[in-house]
């Protein structure tokens, strides 16, 4: 049953999550960020959720689209969800604001193309 979604649905839900984090953050500072920790937590959760869908993602799957980063983007999900208490909010601010911009476009055009 964990794959019985299939990777193009983990795909989506992955993309899904991101766009939910640039609605979050639109046209906001890292001070605001950092003064709202509802906003936070909006974020960490949608990682968790990018990184929960990696994780259900095929190996094979995996293997074909070697170019995204699946074992970081799990272990990310795995920090947030078992050190939640230690979490920086510096780390989490540069991953929305520069490696989520291009995770995005490489897994919209994987969903183009399946």
């Amino acid at each position: 049953m964990r794959n019985s979604l299939g990777d193009k649905a983990r795909l989506q839900h992955i993309y899904d999550a991101i766009l939910e984090i640039e609605s979050y953050i639109h046209k906001t500072t890292y001070d605001t960020f950092l003064l709202n920790t509802m906003m936070q937590y909006a974020c960490v959760k949608q990682l968790e959720i990018i990184g929960e869908a990696a994780n259900h993602v095929t190996p094979n799957f995996k293997k074909l689209y070697s170019e995204i980063q699946w074992r970081e983007i799990i272990g990310l999900r795995n920090i947030l969800i078992h050190e939640y208490f230690g979490i920086d909010t510096k780390i989490v601010w540069d991953i929305i604001n520069n490696d989520i911009v291009s995770l995005k476009l490489q897994i919209k055009e994987i969903i183009e193309q399946i």
